[in-house]
């Protein structure tokens, strides 16, 4: 079914198919479709970061960015869910056109630039979702805040999502942010990570509730700069890694019809490096350290190879919208079937 609805979709604009297949879920939501559609959630349960996920596989941060359609996919069966990137204030993003397909390889650009309705508009969906499995909040800089501010705006979304989801990500990896990867280096995430480490450790004091802090970072990287970082979140108090955004590297789509674009490339190109930063990071940051991977998911066997690469959990994004939601449930079953996850 999802082959004859994708022929459909693909006939659009990248993000016209988007929007219209997310609405078009959230409406069929109301009745169980997508359930129907993608049949029973796998269930076989992840303790990770004091949380108990019901399954291996998530939804990577971008396809929902405002909390809209939480119940929807849901449904589909992840085991997580993670919401954003948002930001303190409303901010409509790049100019369009700003996501592109390469359907040759597989893969997809984007340079959307966190366009997003605010942190508030969040946690309002947040407050009032029905979905059963673990919810995580990915939290970013407005574009125009310079980066020496950019603490600013993360302990400003910190604080608002702090009450209301499972675990929150640190974006400051997205390509599509002028400067933005910036914050990646040592010095910077130092400072960064350590202001936040010390709000969320006030919030939970006030709270009782100790949420997950997790950084997201990029897969491009030198091995020594990726090492002094991997350091550096190590040290920070930080509770996890998301292993990786999406890449600026077209080696491998070099000469295929929107290469060209700016932005990050995700999809089956971007499997082989981000694989190779999971796989640095776990020896970095030991076999304790909980790993998220993400990036160039296609198949359920692409799934397993970020478990032997070093993940504990993984996300989709890209692979779920070229492979549907057959790809959620075959990446959970075949993770369950190789990694034993006791509960």
């Amino acid at each position: 079914m999802y082959s004859w609805l994708r022929k459909g979709l693909f006939s659009l604009p990248p993000e016209t198919a988007h929007e219209l297949a997310l609405e078009s879920m959230k409406f069929g939501g109301h009745f169980g479709l997508p359930r129907l559609i993608a049949g029973s959630r796998v269930e076989s349960p992840v303790h990770l970061m004091g949380l108990a996920f019901p399954n291996a596989v998530g939804l990577a941060a971008g396809m929902d960015k405002n909390g809209d359609y939480i119940d929807a996919l849901g449904q589909i069966g992840f085991g997580h869910l993670e919401l954003g990137t948002v930001t303190p204030k409303p901010q409509p993003g790049n100019e369009k056109p700003r996501s592109f397909r390469i359907k040759e390889a597989s893969a997809a650009i984007n340079r959307m630039g966190f366009n997003n309705h605010g942190v508030d508009h969040l946690v309002e969906r947040l407050k009032t979702h029905r979905y059963r499995g673990i919810v995580g909040a990915n939290i970013g800089k407005q574009k125009q805040t310079p980066l020496d501010e950019a603490v600013d705006d993360y302990v400003v979304c910190l604080r608002k999502v702090y009450p209301y989801c499972d675990y929150i990500a640190v974006n400051v990896s997205s390509p599509n942010t002028a400067d933005l990867r910036e914050l990646q280096q040592s010095g910077r995430l130092r400072d960064l990570l350590d202001s936040l480490v010390a709000e969320r450790e006030s919030l939970a004091s006030e709270s009782g509730e100790r949420r997950p802090l997790v950084v997201k970072i990029a897969p491009d990287w030198e091995k020594a700069a990726l090492t002094e970082t991997l350091e550096t979140i190590a040290g920070a108090g930080i509770d996890g890694l998301i292993a990786t955004n999406t890449t600026t590297d077209r080696t491998a789509v070099d000469g295929l019809p929107n290469a060209e674009e700016q932005g990050g490339l995700s999809g089956a190109p971007l499997l082989e490096p981000s694989n190779r930063v999971c796989s640095a990071a776990r020896e970095v940051l030991g076999e304790g350290f909980p790993i998220i991977g993400s990036g160039g998911i296609m198949t359920a066997e692409d799934a397993v190879s970020k478990i032997r690469a070093g993940a504990d959990l993984v996300q989709l994004y890209t692979g779920f919208i070229y492979a549907g939601p057959d790809l959620v449930r075959a990446s959970a079953r075949a993770i369950a079937e190789e990694f034993v996850h006791v509960d």
